[in-house]
């Protein structure tokens, strides 16, 4: 296939994806069709129906890929009529192409386009929650400085603060942070810097209600303070565990730190490429 044809036939699919009010991109059945040159829809329906079969067995939502909605088209003499159509996600035409005829050229290069776009796409969002967990790490360590300084100017002390922030884990995790380091394989780094985004925000909401606590109440003793905040860590503790997550069973994500660097990596690259494009 010639590098022009290739432009050509990505600009076709392309320039046939509209998107819901919601941001998701979707393409019309009937435009697929014509896209992937099935003369009939007969036929087409055939391609689409063993989409959707691969579909339920992956376990996906076949109405929200596969969305039934109605289309106008315009008929001789100025007539229309309603025709059933199809609003397909991605992941949709994905399937739909996978089912298709592969002698088709189309239908070979929609294979590639379809499964690349859904890749990026799966990139993207990886992306997006990666920047999400180093946000709520950010923000962990800003309340928990937070908590610090309110210890500092009440008590008149915070020598014990690290103390205070370990019964916090033993009270959400039912465990100690040394017994959680153990067990997540952690050597000479935080605890935090391990956890999932839950985790942090679970963490962090503790943490929260203790600082707010702590002033409105005019906590002026550490025991008062430390009390609180494993009262807070262990009911956010029971929250968790009443929507079926227990936090000791949650799997450790990748170093924080490492996960910033390699965003901060990638966006300068991106940047530098932009810088390069413009030139």
């Amino acid at each position: 296939m010639k590098k022009e044809h290739i432009y050509t036939l990505t600009d076709n699919f392309e320039s046939f994806s509209e998107t819901t009010e919601d941001g998701v991109e979707f393409w019309f059945a009937r435009d697929l069709q014509q896209l992937l040159e099935y003369k009939k829809w007969d036929n087409f329906k055939n391609v689409i129906f063993k989409a959707q079969t691969a579909c339920e067995v992956s376990e996906q939502n076949i109405e929200y890929h596969f969305a039934d909605v109605g289309k106008t088209i315009q008929m001789p003499k100025g007539a229309t009529k309603e025709v059933d159509d199809l609003m397909l996600t991605r992941y949709a035409c994905y399937l739909i192409a996978q089912n298709g005829d592969s002698k088709k050229e189309q239908i070979a290069f929609a294979q590639t386009y379809f499964a690349m776009q859904t890749r990026r796409a799966e990139l993207i969002e990886q992306k997006i929650l990666q920047y999400e967990r180093v946000e709520a790490r950010h923000k962990l360590t800003t309340t928990e400085k937070e908590l610090s300084q309110v210890i500092y100017e009440q008590t008149g002390g915070n020598q014990n603060f690290a103390f205070i922030r370990s019964k916090g884990d033993k009270a959400l995790f039912n465990r100690t942070t040394q017994q959680m380091k153990e067990k997540w394989g952690i050597k000479n780094k935080p605890l935090a810097d391990f956890m999932p985004t839950i985790l942090l925000k679970a963490k962090d909401f503790a943490t929260e209600i203790t600082i707010y606590n702590a002033k409105h109440k005019n906590m002026s003793t550490e025991k008062e303070i430390s009390t609180e905040h494993i009262t807070n860590n262990k009911t956010v503790r029971e929250t968790l565990i009443s929507r079926g997550i227990t936090p000791e069973n949650i799997s450790p994500e990748e170093d924080i730190k490492k996960v910033e660097r390699k965003l901060n990596t990638e966006e300068k690259k991106a940047l530098k490429n932009n810088r390069n494009f413009q030139k």
